[in-house]
């Protein structure tokens, strides 16, 4: 085996790894067993170990319907099948915008499947998600600030109050995390969440981070946003309301952070969200 790697377990059989992504959750390794199968091994960190463990508790639960499956799991590992080599995003940068955000929404339509196993009782409820949000909000009006994270509060709690189609939910849908190989596309990463559905589109508005004239595009947004409503059988604004809640919400995390540029990017592309949601 390849040196300088964590000691995977020997019963998991890994005679090759290849290290090919450094992320806030974890290394990511691609890996061979024995017999010549490709899979992916990611050693999560301390820091977002709960929150990677839900997401594992996820997959699990989903057990391959439109999703990687997980093979095993020990510790701060898991062992995952290999989904494939193309992202949603090459699928995009050659096929164009809209039918990448087509193949998301029936790729939603496939992991969204009902199941008659209990979802896990350790998937995080959205009012928990949303906290960062609410504090933030509360902050800014002890302050005297007036801005979006009070507006954006304020529709999440109106919709938190009024969710439907409660289901599992990715709840970290971008085209990074839609993959394509042997099965077709399917879902990798997931965070974990359980709530309204409609929320389960929210991250896609704010993707590709990098495609600036895609994410504050009013007519990308509004086009994104009937194929949404269209795949969950939810009206538009319900759909654009979670787009602007989750992108103030994004922003609120990436202020505990420090990471101003961040935050205003998300800051930017939920004023989008909310100048089409004003004329829809």
């Amino acid at each position: 085996m390849t040196t300088g790697h964590p000691q995977f377990p020997a019963d998991w059989r890994i005679e090759d790894a290849r290290l090919i992504a450094d992320t806030p959750a974890g290394n990511v390794y691609d890996v061979t067993l024995a017999g010549g199968a490709d899979a992916i091994v990611k050693q999560l960190k301390p820091k977002a170990l709960e929150d990677s463990l839900r997401g594992a508790d996820f997959l699990t639960w989903r057990d391959g319907v439109g999703c990687v499956r997980l093979l095993a799991q020990t510790g701060d590992m898991l062992l995952m099948e290999h989904a494939g080599k193309t992202t949603l995003r090459d699928h995009l940068m050659s096929h164009g915008d809209e039918a990448a955000t087509r193949i998301a929404a029936e790729v939603l339509r496939e992991y969204h499947r009902p199941s008659d196993t209990p979802p896990p009782a350790s998937l995080q409820p959205l009012e928990r998600y949303f906290s960062s949000l609410f504090g933030k909000a509360e902050r800014d009006r002890k302050a005297g600030i007036t801005g979006p994270y009070a507006e954006a509060a304020e529709f999440a709690e109106t919709l938190l109050a009024n969710q439907s189609d409660i289901k599992p939910l990715h709840g970290d849908l971008h085209h990074e995390n839609i993959v394509h190989g042997p099965r077709g596309w399917l879902i990798i990463d997931p965070a974990g969440l359980i709530g309204d559905a409609a929320l389960d589109v929210a991250n896609m508005f704010s993707n590709p981070l990098d495609r600036f004239d895609l994410t504050r595009s009013e007519e990308r947004i509004a086009a994104m946003a009937d194929i949404f409503a269209e795949t969950l059988g939810r009206d538009v604004r319900t759909i654009l309301r979670y787009g602007f809640a989750y992108g103030c919400l994004s922003a609120a995390w990436h202020d505990e952070d420090n990471n101003a540029e961040e935050r205003d990017n998300e800051l930017a592309v939920a004023a989008a969200i909310r100048t089409v949601l004003k004329q829809a």
